[in-house]
């Protein structure tokens, strides 16, 4: 009877198991058709579960092995020298000149050691044509360019744009790997880019992330009146990666890494690019003209959104939540002849929307002096549109030449401290030598020291160069000189640069 008990009981046992098992297998299949995983936090209802269920090809990330494998090639390593230069410089009189009466300033000559400075570059065409940063080649005496697979070349610089902080070199051969240009316009925020580049001088690094902002402005660029419009990944970028290449899965090139944002100098989380939509620009105004042709509205702004934080104007109604406030309407420009104010508020350039300042000037700095643009803008709470001619920096519509300060045709020397204590000056440049150029033009003669350029005090050569750059940029394009000749006799002298 025990026995008879215990198979019974197991056999009842078992009979459960089965049933529970099918009821089980039934429930999940059901289930599984209807619905996929929840995810549920603590503390939250599984009724107000957030549902997760995504396909499986989904879930596999993003294959960037075919990207990488286009572009690695196409990214060169730079390295840029700076000779050492020598330097005269005057140093304090020991105390014990003061006793002697011969307190005069010591000279002491002083030899630089040479710099070397690493970076990127991306071969745009198959005939060695070089886009990287302008910081760094930026005075280098020697740039050498090493691509992936060893080969050395010295590059020539074809031109290079502070503004933008891009430049364009050349190195001699053909058959080059080079990586298309892309369009950077059509990037999404989410997107999967690869950062090729020589991170502390590794050679050939490829890191990956997705587009964490467009149209970034960081002020890195503003004392110098830059361009900001960045392109912001989370791919890792570090030292040397700059003037390396973003770019996006299909393997075409759509930023120039230049910038990182970090408060150790290393990356933290963070690095900037710039959007090919300004690289395909600059890139061939420097190879048509070796100087960027930059177009200018003839305003200048702010966003929307940051005059709408000021005091007194809280609660006011632009009219619209974004774009680009104009704080001022510039004289002689495209925009005040096409009768743009002050307060206007410009939302769209030829169809493209602007939601902010920075993006104004990335849609501008892809046009050229002479374009007619249409500018969508709110006056008064009532859109409007107007076509305004696009001007340069001088206020015209011609070509901007790319000059060298040896139109001059002037040697340059630093005045002797016996000639100084002369004529009780504390600065200058002399006039060493004259050749035919602008300055013997104007009437200046050999030994004339010129104390200023446009009332900035000039100090060294690289002080005339300066001035000279400046003055060519400007819109009046004239250096007004302020010196003395060794006689003690003073003299003013204008230097049209304009022709």
């Amino acid at each position: 009877m025990t026995t008879k008990r215990l198979i019974s009981h197991a056999a009842l046992i078992l009979c459960c198991a089965v049933v529970a098992g099918a009821a089980s297998y039934a429930v999940c299949k059901n289930y599984s058709k209807s619905s996929g995983p929840v995810a549920v936090s603590a503390g939250i209802p599984s009724s107000y579960a957030y549902r997760t269920s995504v396909t499986g090809q989904a879930l596999q990330p993003v294959d960037l092995t075919d990207a990488a494998e286009r572009t690695i090639h196409g990214v060169v390593h730079i390295k840029s020298t700076v000779n050492g230069k020598t330097q005269i410089v005057d140093e304090m009189p020991d105390i014990f000149d003061y006793f002697f009466g011969n307190a005069q300033p010591r000279r002491r000559e002083y030899r630089s050691q040479p710099s070397v400075g690493i970076g990127s570059g991306v071969i745009l065409t198959e005939d060695g044509y070089i886009v990287t940063n302008n910081h760094v080649i930026d005075g280098a005496d020697v740039i050498e360019v090493t691509l992936n697979d060893s080969r050395s070349f010295s590059a020539a610089v074809v031109g290079t744009d502070a503004n933008t902080d891009l430049a364009l070199i050349k190195i001699d051969g053909d058959e080059f790997p080079f990586i298309p240009m892309g369009n950077s316009d059509g990037l999404k925020l989410g997107e999967w880019v690869l950062a090729v580049g020589n991170p502390f001088n590794l050679t050939s690094t490829v890191t990956a992330g997705v587009v964490s902002a467009k149209a970034r402005k960081i002020g890195i660029y503003e004392n110098n009146g830059g361009i900001e419009s960045f392109i912001q990944t989370d791919a890792a970028i570090n030292m040397g990666n700059s003037g390396g290449a973003l770019v996006n899965a299909r393997g075409e090139l759509v930023g120039i890494n230049s910038a990182l944002e970090s408060p150790t100098g290393t990356y933290a989380g963070y690095g900037f690019a710039i959007p090919t939509t300004i690289v395909a620009k600059v890139v061939a105004d420097l190879r048509e003209y070796g100087v960027v042709q930059r177009a200018l509205l003839g305003i200048q702004g702010t966003d929307v959104t940051d005059m709408r934080q000021l005091e007194e104007n809280k609660g006011k109604d632009f009219g619209t939540l974004d774009g680009a406030y104009v704080v001022e309407v510039v004289d002689e420009g495209g925009a005040i002849a096409a009768g743009l104010q002050s307060g206007d508020i410009i939302t769209a350039v030829d169809g493209r929307r602007v939601k902010s300042m920075t993006e104004l000037m990335e849609i501008l700095a892809q046009y050229r002096p002479g374009d007619k643009v249409k500018v969508t803008f709110i006056r008064d709470k009532k859109e409007k549109s107007a076509t305004v001619t696009l001007k340069n920096s001088r206020g015209n519509t011609d070509v901007v030449k790319n000059v060298d300060v040896e139109v001059l045709g002037a040697a340059f020397q630093e005045v002797p401290d016996q000639l100084k204590r002369q004529l009780n000056i504390g600065y200058g440049v002399q006039v060493s030598g004259l050749n035919s150029g602008k300055l013997r033009d104007a009437g200046i003669q050999k030994g004339f020291i010129i104390l200023k350029i446009n009332g900035v005090q000039i100090k060294s050569e690289s002080d005339v160069e300066e001035a000279y750059n400046s003055a060519a940029s400007s819109p009046e394009q004239v250096m007004f000189i302020t010196g003395i000749y060794s006689s003690g006799r003073r003299a003013n002298y204008a230097v049209d640069l304009s022709e």
